[in-house]
């Protein structure tokens, strides 16, 4: 599980397309929010870079926390 903070996830609508976009990138995906902190742990299978790339894409760039 990798924790990344993404600074503009400041509500639920932004919390539902982070998790929107995370499952579309792999749909077994595990996310706990951590929305005060403005964090999720992230459990995937999938490559690193490409999720992060993704997020980026939906608006929501993340960094590892």
């Amino acid at each position: 599980m990798t924790i990344y903070s993404i600074t503009n996830m400041s509500c639920g609508h932004c919390k539902a397309a982070v998790e929107k976009t995370v499952l579309g990138f792999d749909p077994n995906a595990t996310l706990s929010f951590d929305m005060p902190a403005r964090t999720v742990a992230i459990d995937t299978g999938r490559d690193d870079a490409m999720l992060r790339e993704a997020l980026k894409n939906a608006g929501y760039p993340a960094v590892m926390a």
